[in-house]
């Protein structure tokens, strides 16, 4: 059950909308389904009209009114609770308690030993994706007069949905129990996205951000990237200083007349954030000089201190080098245990970083490539608690991002291209089987969705190659046939055999008990002293 918690200072208006017919005509038959014992008394689960709606506000609005009571931030607190499309539907009796129990946990009735403040929950038919869901309205005024605390409130909207999950015997979300996922993009920046026919600029910003970060080496690199790629940066310094740099934004650039919309690092992700970036790069006093100078030229919109690699010409001979070490980590996934949650976040983080850069590259628009690694990136943004201070980047992974950013189609002719998409989809398979050993079923489903959804059809668009290519070294990687199986053929034996589409998961875990697998080395350092 997904909770969406937004505030406002219009009960008429929110009321209103939940009795429209909705943008979409979506809305059906709007009614109660919950509410306070004031409310409820004079209003049954019939169809709302505009009359009602606006006396169920006039209802919500009256302690406040009548106390001349105000609220920072907006004395209406809405909610929406939704279940996600394939769980089919609730009864109103069911949403009723579910609802009546997510305002008391929540500290809104008198369950919590305080004045009841004034609620109410709306059903009115599925969303226009097909969820079932109901909307809570709470009057944050308290019939005494006091003000009910929303602090921390979409953390506690999480833990009660969790809890709620259990009780009525619900689908318990993963990302919630083992603490992943994407940042949520606001209604507000959803409704302007659909005005203008694209996609959410949080969303672009962290698919460019996380590409910049995976192909740079360093600090400096990942300034100059993000600058290069017409971003604008500014840093965000300790207090009193302007040489030590704790935390960074990032904008598109506006148009001409108009301010530029400012987001930071973790508000992009959790893995966005400048000390998570950082555990991948050097931490020296030569690179922390080079990032600070790259950090005051942004901020002061001055050339780049020190322009790098990334206005470089690439070899195209570097491809080879790259395909053996994404072989090779390929390889070594499949030893890593199943419980050592910061190696794979680490991979869903770089896999995620590549196929932002592959799209960037390549997509004039969003497109599969874009689709992938917004899919892989839920898996990598895991609470900060859960990952060392420093890890270990992956060279292959960094080189391939900054390859497939920079190369030209020339110099990364599709064999190339179509060879690197099936190693990275050996990676992702190793990413479904963990999720699946560890009875992520979820998560394996979106795994193999982004491999059917969106990376076939980069396929398609791909040349087949042969699986052995004169630029992979013998013995680097396993044989053709005990690597790639196409769905529904076996491999024929000694035989080396031509890679049609690339594999999709098959849902079957690579069994070793994980007590017998060793660790990758996390790469323990000491924190980031600046």
């Amino acid at each position: 059950m997904m909770p969406n918690i937004t505030r406002g200072d219009r009960a008429g208006g929110l009321m209103v909308y939940l009795a429209s017919e909705g943008r979409h005509n979506e809305h059906e038959n709007p009614h109660l389904v919950a509410g306070d014992s004031q409310i409820m008394a004079w209003h049954d689960d019939t169809e709302l009209s505009r009359v009602d709606a606006l006396a169920i506000a006039a209802e919500l609005d009256a302690p406040r009114r009548q106390l001349g009571v105000e609220v920072p931030g907006g004395h209406v607190w809405h909610c929406s609770l939704s279940l996600a499309a394939d769980e089919g539907q609730l009864t109103d009796d069911q949403w009723g308690q579910i609802a009546s129990d997510f305002v008391d946990e929540m500290g809104f009735t008198e369950a919590s030993g305080k004045a009841p403040c004034r609620w109410v929950a709306v059903r009115h038919g599925v969303s226009k994706a097909g969820n079932d869901h109901i909307h809570v309205a709470v009057s944050l005024v308290r019939e005494d007069g006091t003000k009910a605390s929303v602090w921390n409130d979409r953390n506690t909207a999480q833990r009660v949905s969790g809890e709620l999950e259990v009780k009525y015997g619900l689908r318990v979300l993963e990302s919630r129990q083992n603490g992943y996922g994407i940042r949520g993009v606001k209604p507000a920046e959803l409704a302007q996205a659909e005005k203008a026919g694209t996609e959410p600029v949080r969303v672009t910003l962290g698919r460019k951000v996380r590409a910049y970060g995976t192909a740079s080496v360093d600090e400096a690199e990942f300034v100059r990237r993000c600058r290069r790629g017409g971003l604008l940066v500014r840093p965000r310094y300790a207090s009193d200083r302007t040489d030590v740099v704790v935390g960074y934004s990032v904008a598109a650039r506006p148009p001409a007349g108009e301010k530029p919309v400012w987001f930071g690092g973790g508000n992009l992700g959790r893995d966005l954030t400048l000390p998570r970036l950082r555990s991948g790069w050097p931490d020296t006093p030569e690179e922390h000089t080079a990032a600070v100078a790259e950090w005051n030229a942004a901020k002061r919109d001055q050339r780049p201190a020190a322009p790098g690699r990334e206005v470089g010409e690439v070899d195209p001979q570097v491809w080879a080098e790259c395909l053996t070490d994404v072989g090779k980590l390929r390889d070594r996934m499949q030893s890593v245990p199943v419980d050592d949650t910061a190696a794979w976040a680490q991979l869903a983080k770089e896999t995620s970083g590549v196929f932002a850069a592959w799209s960037i590259q390549t997509e004039g628009q969003p497109g599969p490539l874009a689709d992938a690694s917004m899919a892989l990136s839920r898996f990598s943004q895991v609470q900060a608690h859960k990952v060392p201070v420093k890890r270990v980047p992956q060279p292959g992974m960094r080189q391939a991002a900054m390859l497939l950013m920079q190369a030209t189609s020339s110099k990364s002719p599709a064999a190339s291209q179509a060879l690197f998409l099936n190693t990275m989809m050996q990676l992702l398979k190793a990413m479904h089987d963990h999720q699946t050993a560890v009875r992520r079923h979820q998560a394996a489903r979106q795994v193999e969705a982004a491999v059917r959804g969106s990376l076939v059809r980069v396929s398609e668009t791909l040349p087949p190659v042969p699986v052995v290519a004169s630029a992979i070294r013998d013995g680097d990687r396993p044989s053709a046939t005990d690597r790639f199986t196409m769905p529904g053929h076996a491999p024929v034996a000694g035989a080396v055999q031509p890679i049609v589409r690339p594999p999709l998961p098959t849902g079957r875990n690579n069994s070793a008990s994980s007590t017998e697998r060793p660790t990758l080395d996390p790469g323990q350092g000491p924190k980031r002293g600046r």
